[in-house]
């Protein structure tokens, strides 16, 4: 399978490439990947694996050039890193049961309301705001039950880091991107290394695809260390509505079955 047409791996490329650009700044890179590779007839299942391979290149891209630039302290944040780690491990070794028909369900919901939140709340900066929860809390609970989501199912977990890190740490846009990404990286780590326990895990696909995402993450964050809210706002809406939209199209979602009836 990792013998592809030379057309069908540049495919995969610039999918990476995009993918990485788009998810260093707003998240979503998966709603161009997981397409792709399933497109290009990769088994669903290595599609889960390979996708974890090159969103590490991108969510770890992405990292260090907002830490370069001081938006987010990897020493300081180190913990909390780990703790997404255990929770992507824990998601992707427990995925099988977990029922597909709940998260297909609720999630159109959720991402909905982060899309209205983001689009409405007003005064949405780069400043920090009151903090509502502390970081041991934080590090505790949201970061290992969003990174368990990460690893059970993915699209959508940098929409609800982006959530957590606004609303309750009180970060500011670009600093909240910046620690979406770090502890985005930590979770695909730990969701990889159960998906390479399954040999699930096209490499040389990955690696290209990974080397593309790379790239794009490193356009992309830049680009948004530049312009800060006023790109990652309306970007993060957009991916919000985009994923709502391929999920509510694909007709074993619960949601559309129950309109039909």
């Amino acid at each position: 399978m990792s013998d592809l047409a030379p057309h069908l791996l540049i495919l995969l490329a610039a999918a990476g490439f995009l993918a990485g650009f788009v998810d260093s700044i707003a998240g979503g890179g998966g709603l161009i990947t997981v397409p792709a590779m399933l497109i290009a007839g990769i088994p669903p299942l290595q599609t889960l694996g390979t996708n974890k391979v090159q969103s590490v290149f991108g969510a770890a891209s992405a990292t260090f050039a907002y830490a370069r630039k001081g938006h987010v302290d990897l020493r300081r944040q180190l913990p909390m890193a780990l703790m997404a780690v255990m929770g992507g491990a824990l998601g992707a070794a427990l995925a099988t049961i977990v029922p597909g028909d709940v998260l297909r369900t609720i999630m159109p919901v959720l991402l909905v309301a982060i899309a209205l939140y983001f689009a409405l709340k007003p005064n949405l900066n780069d400043i920090d705001k009151h903090r509502r929860i502390t970081p041991l809390a934080f590090g505790l609970t949201l970061v290992p039950a969003i990174g368990f989501y990460d690893g059970v199912f993915g699209p959508g977990t940098g929409s609800f880091l982006m959530l957590a890190f606004v609303s309750l740490a009180g970060f500011g846009m670009l600093k909240a991107t910046a620690h979406t990404k770090l502890l985005n990286f930590g979770s695909n780590v730990g969701a990889l290394v159960v998906f390479i326990s399954f040999g699930a895990i096209l490499w040389k696909i990955g690696l290209i695809m990974g080397a593309c995402q790379f790239l794009g993450a490193q356009l992309g964050s830049r680009l948004a260390m530049r312009t800060g809210a006023r790109l990652i706002k309306p970007l993060l809406v957009t991916v919000c509505i985009a994923f709502t939209i391929k999920l509510l199209a694909d007709p074993l979602n619960p949601i559309r079955l129950w309109l039909e009836i």
